[in-house]
């Protein structure tokens, strides 16, 4: 099931680049069948990894071999959507309905690309809507040409919305999201943000010497320039600094402070030596080392950000989890909205995970009292309303990112606000919990 997760991301990159570059160069109602196709296949990927995926995987999937007794799936049960309705006659084993909701997955996939890229593409909707027009500041990273930083940018949502697809069913079926989605996917981000990391949000525009338009992305700086220090020793630190705490928390055991700290320590390092994880570490430090001492100066800064923006994702999620659970006395967040968020954070900007964080919440909260009231259900999966916020980010960055940058300009106030925020919620949780004894005795 390993490698399936591997393979999820090549597979949706290159159905979106593909896709999005036929649908620039055919006709206009060409490309929307191109791009619905597209979705769709994209869909089916979907389908494959919920069901492969899972902590209980099933056999759903066109893609995966029949149960025994069943006849053999052959090409026509994969097509999309009519291969579904093929399948029904497997519904004696998975259900009468179990059909319904991978074909309206291939279906929304469908919609959603097709609209993404007319948002993305066609009208530049991501485009901050207050240009700095004229000449490229002299301190400015190194810029790309607006159609292909939009080309891939949209490539770099198609792969994210269906890593988050696959992530938000699988919380709804188990209220659990897989390590096997979230990290592939975060080390996908770091690729790509590394590669062409005009593929990440932009943040400015302007004009070049001959009229062409031009786009920054948004770097670990932005709204600020560039600083010249994160190109030497201080930006390989602080990259290192986001690397490790990431493989750590992810790698199998944990730490035994009864062994006193040397002796939990050498247990630590033995574990981790042994977690693949633990040797990926290892590979990443040095291959972090090798892009800071030779690549160009503006693919460093992709691959900084995305770092940047995978450890404040995880972060955020993991302060809340580690105080909500030590007030409540009862597991506040799954780990898996660490790592997702975290994944998120690699493919947008560390800009994003405080708007993708205290928005989610607004879904959240209105489900939760819906479900309680109605089937009296007290835990709800947070992962699809952290998936449905970036999706609102991402969709409404233009006026989002003309709003927010002011504060982001603010330099460390703002991690200073965040850490603020925390205690605030602290104390929010505990007058909660003497409420409850008070009301309820409990």
């Amino acid at each position: 099931m390993l490698s399936i997760a591997i393979h999820l991301t090549p597979m949706v990159l290159a159905v979106a680049v593909i896709g999005s570059t036929l649908a620039a160069i055919v006709p206009p109602g060409l490309s929307v069948v191109l791009l619905w196709a597209g979705g769709m296949l994209a869909g089916a990927v979907v389908n494959l990894g919920v069901a492969a995926l899972a902590w209980e995987p099933s056999s759903i999937s066109p893609w995966l071999a029949a149960p025994a007794g069943l006849p053999r799936r052959n090409w026509a049960d994969r097509i999309p959507l009519l291969g579904w309705l093929r399948l029904r006659r497997e519904s004696h084993v998975h259900g009468r309905a179990f059909w319904a909701r991978p074909l309206l997955v291939e279906l929304l996939m469908g919609a959603g690309c097709v609209l993404l890229y007319w948002f993305e593409v066609r009208d530049a909707g991501l485009l901050p809507a207050v240009a700095a027009l004229g000449p490229a500041p002299a301190d400015q990273l190194a810029t790309a040409d607006l159609a292909a930083a939009m080309h891939w940018t949209y490539a770099a949502h198609m792969v994210l919305m269906v890593l988050m697809a696959v992530a938000s069913l699988i919380d709804i079926d188990e209220q659990m999201i897989p390590d096997a989605i979230t990290v592939p996917g975060t080390l996908a981000g770091l690729l790509l943000a590394l590669i062409y990391p005009w593929s990440l949000l932009p943040a400015r525009a302007w004009t070049d010497g001959l009229g062409e338009l031009e786009i920054g992305f948004l770097h670990v700086a932005a709204p600020d320039a560039w600083p010249a220090a994160l190109d030497g020793w201080p930006g390989l630190l602080l990259a290192w600094a986001c690397w490790w705490p990431w493989c750590v928390a992810l790698a199998a055991g944990r730490w035994y402070g009864r062994h006193g700290w040397c002796r939990g320590a050498a247990l630590a390092t033995a574990r981790l030596a042994r977690d693949p994880l633990g040797r990926l570490a290892v590979l990443g430090t040095v291959l972090i080392a090798l892009v800071w001492w030779l690549v160009p100066e503006a693919h460093w800064a992709g691959l900084l950000t995305a770092l940047v923006g995978m450890a404040v994702g995880g972060g955020i999620i993991w302060g809340v989890r580690i105080v909500g659970s030590a007030i409540l006395g009862q597991e506040a967040m799954g780990f898996g909205d660490v790592t997702l968020l975290a994944m998120i954070g690699a493919f947008l900007g560390w800009q994003t995970c405080p708007l993708v964080f205290f928005l989610a919440p607004l879904a959240g909260v209105v489900i939760g009292v819906v479900q309680r009231i109605a089937h009296g259900q007290q835990h709800i999966p947070y992962g699809p309303f952290l998936c449905l916020a970036a999706l609102a980010v991402i969709v409404g960055w233009r006026t989002v990112w003309l709003e927010v940058s002011p504060a982001y300009a603010l330099g460390w106030l703002v991690p200073g606000g965040l850490a603020v925020c925390l205690i605030l919620l602290s104390v929010l949780l505990g007058l909660w919990m003497i409420l409850r004894r008070l009301l309820f005795g409990a």
